[in-house]
């Protein structure tokens, strides 16, 4: 029964920090530009090639 009330709390402990990891990401705007870089995947480079 104890094993049970162990993986409960790591099983809590691995969801609070991965909560916490998802509102470090929002805050440091890595969600800000969802639709840029897939049309910048597709542009020219403007590097000469030789």
């Amino acid at each position: 029964m104890w094993s049970v009330f162990l993986l409960i709390f790591i099983g809590l402990c691995i969801g609070v920090a991965a909560w916490l990891f998802f509102l470090w990401a929002t805050k440091s705007g890595q969600f800000d530009d969802m639709e840029g870089p897939k049309y910048r995947m597709l542009d020219d480079d403007k590097e000469d090639k030789k």
